[in-house]
């Protein structure tokens, strides 16, 4: 009689909760970036590590928590050590036709850092954190060690506020108004690296600007997906603080379409003075995993913000978006719309709160979350919420809807000659353009239209071959 050979078992990796990070930031690496840096700076890395440490990965009392980093396998990802101050040999001398500056940073190199002569004449100023570090301490400490420039509650804000290792300034001076954009350009994704950066506008008194955010895989990133083993995920935690001075006006479009492997934290906080206004236009498009918050403190009297974020997502794609709006001056403004289009088995959460506090009188605020689904693998979830401490409002309302194509409107479509395939084309893209039309730059509109209709072919592909 012949015994069966007891087969080989391998060790099952530990289950994880889904609010679980797997990345950890340690002491020594914190420390290693405190080494040589003014005593404030340091101190600030330190304190934000400990509130790192003890947070939660999401709390909030209003809603049940949808926090789920269970795709984001970041065990093995280190973080660059150093960030570059200035740029690259090979620097473009010349700007592209249509902007003002360009901030062109690539893994842990600076590429470009380019602006006009008008506009360096009239004071304005991009460069690197480290840069400003270097040349005008005191501002960069104004900026830097405000702990109200990223949310305290926050862990993932505070990773960013911890270890960052790369960052922007970008300075307008009081009563300068740019006609023309400013780009900002982050490609990363090079395997098992992370790279933290922190991105600082701000504008004073009745200055004007637009800012074009590009985020990208990298070369690097590239290169690892053309080869034959699957490789490893990155990780790229990002922050935008803006700060907007009297009647300041303020574009900010964003188009995300890093590459597959990604992971990606995204922070946006606005404090906007009186009679400003700030403007968002956000596309989230690429990641294996993102998670975006947006934080709008209307401080000044007769202060606006208009924000609209979409996501078109597939395969198992996770979008995680959470936008706080917090009224405090009087007759202030909202206008926040956020919409999902997912395919196959792509998740995405859209959660946001209208916070309206006792001085907020004449406010008027109003916020929707609306998903589509083209796949019964496809996941939508809109919850918009309210918190009101003042009566004396003009508006204070807020709406929501997940569902598939409108029937009704793919029949009116077909009714006019146009086939169906074409036709959910048209409503799908139609139901993003709000995004595309608020990019300021012609170009970068194209390009964006031009992502969107590869990746609903991609889509469409995919669906005919399964």
């Amino acid at each position: 009689m012949t015994l069966a050979r007891p087969r080989a078992t391998t060790a099952r990796p530990a289950r994880r909760a889904p609010a679980d990070l797997s990345f950890t930031l340690y002491e020594d690496t914190v420390e290693a970036f405190a080494a040589g840096e003014l005593d404030w700076l340091a101190a600030d890395r330190r304190a934000a590590l400990a509130l790192f440490t003890s947070l939660p990965s999401e709390g909030n009392q209003l809603y049940t928590p949808y926090i789920d980093l269970r795709g984001a396998d970041l065990e093995d990802v280190r973080l660059y050590e150093n960030s570059a101050i200035a740029p690259d040999a090979g620097t473009p001398e010349a700007l592209a036709d249509g902007i003002a500056g360009l901030a062109d940073l690539r893994e842990d190199r600076v590429e470009a850092l380019v602006l006009d002569d008008a506009s360096l004449a009239a004071g304005v100023r991009v460069e690197t954190l480290g840069g400003l570090l270097a040349s005008d301490p005191e501002a960069a400490q104004r900026l830097l060690a405000d702990s109200s420039a990223l949310p305290a509650t926050d862990r993932f804000a505070q990773l960013t506020r911890a270890g960052w290792n790369q960052g922007v300034a970008i300075r307008v001076p009081a009563g300068v108004r740019l006609e023309r954009p400013i780009v900002v350009r982050w490609s990363a994704g090079a395997p098992g690296r992370g790279l933290l950066t922190r991105t600082i506008v701000e504008l004073g008194d009745g200055a004007a600007a637009s800012i074009v955010e590009e985020l990208g895989a990298s070369d690097e990133a590239a290169g690892a997906r053309s080869g034959g083993d699957t490789p490893g995920q990155a990780l790229f935690s990002g922050s935008l603080e803006v700060r907007l001075g009297r009647d300041a006006e303020l574009r900010v479009a964003s188009i995300q379409d890093f590459g597959p492997r990604q992971v990606i934290f995204q922070h946006r906080n606005a404090v906007i003075g009186e009679g400003a206004s700030l403007h968002w236009a956000l596309a989230q498009l690429g990641g294996r995993l993102v998670r975006s918050r947006v934080d709008n403190r209307l401080e000044g009297d007769r202060s606006t913000v208009e924000q609209v974020e979409i996501v078109f997502g597939a395969d198992e794609q996770l979008f995680d978006l959470t936008s706080y709006t917090h009224h405090v001056g009087r007759d202030t403004t909202g206008n926040l719309l956020s919409k999902g289009v997912l395919l196959d088995a792509a998740r995405s959460y859209m959660k946001g709160m209208i916070t309206i506090e006792k001085s907020a009188r004449g406010t008027d605020s109003f916020l929707g979350e609306f998903g589509m689904n083209l796949s019964k693998k496809a996941r939508s979830v809109a919850i918009p919420s309210l918190e009101i401490d003042q009566p004396d409002c003009r508006r204070a309302a807020h709406s929501s809807s997940v569902g598939p194509i409108d029937e009704s409107q793919l029949f009116y479509l077909e009714s006019r000659g146009i086939p169906p395939d074409e036709a959910r084309k048209f409503i799908v893209l139609g139901f993003l353009e709000p995004v595309v039309t608020r990019v300021p730059l012609e170009a970068e509109r194209d390009r964006l239209r031009e992502l969107l209709e590869a990746k609903w072919n991609a889509g469409v592909e995919g669906a005919a071959a399964a």
